[in-house]
């Protein structure tokens, strides 16, 4: 099995870090021998697509010179990444009802017309990559989802679409909120209960596509 474990946040000891690192140790809890492919976004952020990266993706044409000239290098790695994983573990914070900028570069750099995303006779997209399960912990610091919720939520449905479209939908979302107002024990607790929501996915999933 091979984990590939993603960080967001520009904080060292920020609550999504946390979330997404003991995500990944209760992956490896049941899946020992598992490798972990580490890409930290927040402290070493990928370049916002440039000028080569926008002109390749402009024509087929364009797309032969940028695989030739380097200009779709980045996302070609990126994308390769994905595709070694068995399992993704994405943390995030949510900024701004959304996904940070950081987020928001990367996905621009794996969702690729012709790689990762193809088009049905009718028009309709379709996801070229296989599926594999994504989770995406995200540390709000108020409310966006539930009966308590208090703020807009831009941020899940934009990941369900991205991700979808490139064929990742097998997204579970494990949102710590409040983070501004519960205390350590509360948060500890609150993460320990989503951490329990891993535990079931993973005894309920078949994962036919695990490399292990």
């Amino acid at each position: 099995m091979k984990i590939l474990h993603i960080d967001c946040s520009p904080r060292i000891e920020s609550h999504s870090r946390r979330l997404s690192a003991a995500i990944v140790a209760r992956l490896l809890v049941n899946n020992p021998d598992a490798g972990v492919t580490r890409r930290d976004l927040g402290r070493e952020p990928i370049p916002h697509a440039g000028p080569d990266y926008a002109t390749a993706l402009s024509s087929p044409g364009a797309l032969a010179a940028g695989l030739s000239n380097g200009a779709v290098r980045l996302s070609e790695q990126l994308i390769q990444e994905v595709e070694a994983a068995d399992v993704l573990v994405i943390g995030t914070p949510m900024n701004n009802f959304t996904v940070p900028s950081v987020l928001k570069a990367w996905i621009d750099q794996i969702l690729r017309i012709g790689r990762t995303i193809g088009s049905s006779p009718t028009g309709k997209k379709v996801g070229l990559l296989q599926d594999r399960p994504v989770y995406i912990g995200i540390a709000s610091g108020g409310v966006f989802t539930g009966d308590r919720a208090n703020q807009p939520d831009f941020l899940t449905p934009y990941m369900t679409a991205a991700l979808g479209c490139a064929g990742l939908n097998t997204l579970r979302f494990l949102p710590l909120q409040a983070t501004a107002f519960l205390d350590h024990e509360r948060l500890a607790a609150a993460r320990d209960a989503l951490l329990a929501a891993v535990d079931a996915a993973e005894m309920g999933a078949a994962h036919p596509h695990y490399s292990q």
